[in-house]
Order: C-alpha cells, then structure tokens, then sequence
C-alpha cells in the first residue's frame, strides 16, 4: 500500500514514497537501525499518532525538499530533515523525540525521497514489506483520525483545545475529494471535521513560522 505522490513545485525526480503502519511489532529494531546510520533504513520514520492530516506530512515533506535543493538542511539528511520539519521550534533533538520513532510508538508513518533513479515504487515496497512488521493502512484523513493522539499534539504545539471531540464511533469522516474520499457526516464527525481542519491550519501556521525565526 505504499504511495507515490509528486509534489508540487518540486523536481519530478524526487518522488515522495509514503506507507502508514499500524501495530508495528518491530518498532525496537527499525529504531536501533536509524540510531546506528543504517543507510538501508535511511528513511523518515514518524510516530503516526503525532499527525493530525495528510496536508499535515506532506508540509513537513515539502519543507524538507525545498530545504535540500536550496542547500539549507539542518540535521543529517533529507529524511532526518522530514522530522525536524514537523517541529514548531529549533530544536532538532526534542524534534526526533516528540516526532520520530520511539520505543512506545506502535503506529508509525513511513516516507521516502527518490534521491537516486535506483529507488522507486517495486524497491521501496519490497523494503517496506521484508522490514516492517505491521498492518498496512492507507495514508489519508480517515486513518490519521484514527490514529492520532489531539490532547499530545496541542501540547506539543501549545494549542488550547478548541472543543471536546466526540466518542469514536459510527463513519469515520475522509476529507479531500477524490484523494479522501467523501462520506455523510454525523454531527459528531462534524464536530470532529472542523476541529482537525482547525487545528491543523494552526499547526501547519507554526510550522511555517518556524522557517522565519
């Protein structure tokens, strides 16, 4: 289930690879492989329960490419810059705790930059699915909804809670058109809707406001 996505303002060399794993049972392993520079596993782990949207990860991505083709990386390389893009502060270290794998993080979203024409589509799959041992989910709203932990991502961000969300249960909302797809929202989903669009226009404000301090 892993993704190729292009996107936009950026070369069409540098596809994005994205897959989102739930359950992983070898967070241990795949941590001890970043921690040792295992350039096999050069990629951007994230902790999915710190991503409140899609639009949320492909910020962060698209911040990390431009970053590379104008020379302006802050930390190891282009995948460690991912993490770090997530970040509303400076701070690389608190970055990769508070967003990168850990060793409670059991839902893990997984990215990817072609940096070379050797990586595509077939060998990042075929990686994915000999290292990672978790249950493959798509990389959209709905599951981010699922999987994202609000009350520690406000903290994080130090953003006051805007109202209570619902109890889980009933349709899940999918936003987006034909990416998210479309489905009939309770008012509980809606409540839920509005307040992950609002708290990610937030996040991805600071995330901005990060570049220019």
């Amino acid at each position: 289930m892993v993704q190729q996505l292009h996107l936009a303002h950026t070369p069409a060399n540098l596809a994005l690879y994205v897959a989102v794993y739930r359950d992983v049972e070898n967070v241990t392993f795949l941590r001890e492989q970043l921690l040792a520079g295992n350039a096999e596993f050069e990629y951007a782990f994230i902790d999915a329960s710190m991503v409140v949207s899609t639009k949320h990860a492909l910020a962060a991505a698209f911040r990390a490419i431009n970053d590379y083709m104008n020379d302006r990386l802050k930390s190891r390389n282009i995948h460690s810059e991912i993490v770090f893009s997530l970040s509303p502060n400076n701070n690389i270290g608190e970055a990769f705790r508070r967003f990168g794998v850990s060793e409670t993080a059991r839902d893990l979203l997984v990215m990817k930059v072609a940096m070379t024409p050797q990586i595509t589509l077939e060998s990042v799959s075929q990686h994915f699915s000999t290292h990672i041992q978790g249950n493959e989910v798509p990389f959209d709203d709905a599951t981010f909804q699922q999987t994202a932990d609000f009350d520690r991502i406000r903290k994080v961000y130090k953003l006051s809670t805007l109202a209570p969300r619902t109890k889980k249960g009933g349709p899940v909302p999918k936003v987006d058109g034909a990416v998210n797809g479309d489905a009939a929202l309770t008012n509980g989903d809606k409540a839920n809707f509005n307040e992950t669009r609002n708290l990610e226009v937030q996040i991805l404000g600071l995330m901005a406001l990060r570049g220019a301090t």
